[in-house]
């Protein structure tokens, strides 16, 4: 009954890390249909072919809810702690267009964003599975997460700032931006637009949250080097004792 109960937990796990490498695979999908989008200004959303493949890149988030709800032995837990997996995995631009509700551009291509949250969750887990111990791999998740939102947040600065504001002629001065604000440091480059002074704030904020991160994680490896350099000499000296020594 044990072994039958443990085979049935490691086959659990191996359907979890499938689904989250595939979910990883058609986020990475997603973003680079969005680059595509913004660095060459061509219109997915209102091309069939872009909008099947949301869907159907939905349709299998929402179906792996839905089985690793099945597989979940708490499963009341599990919707409280999950739930927002499935609100985010709605397909709501096919959804939209179905009803015929319309938005602003610079909405729908927010709209367009909303499933890589699912993404990033599965993204997290699976660089913390190439991490050899719990801090390493927090902190590859956080690392990981802090550049996707960098890369994000410059994206949506360059397609709302390029039209009215001078300073942003190109997709770099963006990406330069988004990792100067990240800092706290700054740049010559100031926002415009409503949505891009919003950015600026959150990007400056995740900085100031995300860096001591860094700092304590740099400290717990140079913690850790000293301990083991204190460690290897005494070991040498205990190896290299005679056992009368030991004795006396």
């Amino acid at each position: 009954m044990k072994s039958a109960l443990s085979d049935f937990i490691y086959e659990k796990k191996g359907i979890y890390g499938i689904l989250h490498i595939i979910i990883l695979l058609l986020s990475l999908f997603l973003i680079i249909s969005i680059s595509i989008d913004t660095f060459q200004n061509q219109p997915f959303l209102t091309q069939g072919s872009y909008l099947k493949i949301q869907l159907w890149i939905c349709t299998f988030f929402i179906f792996d809810f839905i089985l690793e709800f099945l597989l979940s032995h708490r499963k009341l837990h599990y919707l409280r702690t999950h739930f927002i997996f499935l609100i985010i995995s709605i397909p709501y631009i096919n959804i939209f267009d179905y009803c015929d509700v319309t938005f602003s551009p610079e909405i729908r291509y927010f709209l367009r964003f909303i499933p890589l949250i699912r993404g990033g969750y599965a993204l997290t887990i699976v660089v913390g599975w190439l991490s050899y111990n719990k801090i390493s791999s927090l902190f590859a998740s956080y690392l990981t997460m802090l550049l996707a939102t960098v890369y994000f947040s410059s994206l949506i600065f360059f397609v709302l700032e390029h039209k009215v504001n001078p300073l942003v002629t190109d997709y770099g001065e963006a990406l330069w931006w988004a990792f100067m604000d990240v800092t706290t440091v700054g740049s010559n480059i100031y926002a415009v637009t409503v949505t891009g002074k919003v950015l600026s704030i959150l990007l400056a904020a995740l900085g100031m949250m995300m860096f001591p991160i860094f700092t304590v994680y740099v400290t717990n490896l140079v913690q850790r080097a000293n301990s083991e350099k204190k460690r290897l000499p005494q070991e040498d000296a205990s190896m290299g004792s005679s056992p009368e020594e030991h004795k006396s």
